[in-house]
């Protein structure tokens, strides 16, 4: 049976797994005054409070003008709605906020096949590769690790898939595929799905 049929549950990742990536995080981190080598969330997490905030909404307004310009990556659309016709639940987990995230699935024309309540952000869970977020929405959707996918295009989302004990697909445009090793799919286009 296809990776598709026997996959209930599916979850994606946003940025660069199903809208083409845009962020140069090194120029946001250089913007933000953060060090290159750390992850954003993580440095924003270490700061003293009212530093943390202020840097949070210059965050935010950074990844809303980049939420505005989101484009599907390639056959999203398609892909969506024919995995749709299978019965299953699609959910989001995003390291981005939940108003830039509504702004870039509806800039990139795929917020229908999206409930606001199964897209979880930095908000609602603890940002990736912290499991939280996938462990909630298969609570949400009464749904075991068996039956449950996690696609992205960067290691935490492989991670965070491998944390809750569901099966991960690594989606890279480039074929290089970094971080093979943490996935146990790999595909170049989202439609590559169909023949795992």
């Amino acid at each position: 049976m296809k990776l598709h049929q026997r996959k209930k549950y599916w979850i994606f990742d946003m940025d660069g797994t199903l809208t083409i990536a845009q962020h140069d995080f090194i120029a946001i981190k250089t913007e933000l005054g953060i060090p290159i080598e750390k992850d954003i969330l993580t440095s924003l997490s270490q700061l003293p409070q009212t530093l943390r905030e202020q840097k949070q909404l210059e965050l935010d307004e950074i990844e809303f003008k980049i939420a505005k310009l989101a484009k599907a990556s390639h056959g999203c659309y398609n892909f969506l709605q024919e995995l749709q016709s299978f019965s299953t639940k699609l959910g989001i987990l995003t390291r981005n906020s939940f108003k830039n995230s509504i702004e870039t699935l509806t800039a990139a024309g795929i917020s229908k096949f999206f409930s606001h309540t199964d897209i979880v952000c930095r908000e609602k869970a603890k940002p990736k590769p912290n499991p939280d977020g996938i462990l909630y929405l298969m609570k949400q959707w009464n749904a075991l690790p068996k039956e449950t996918i996690m696609v992205g295009d960067y290691v935490f989302d492989l991670e965070a898939g491998k944390k809750a004990n569901v099966e991960t697909v690594y989606i890279d445009p480039s074929g290089l595929f970094p971080f093979k090793k943490e996935a146990n799919f790999h595909i170049t286009k989202l439609e590559d799905i169909f023949s795992l």
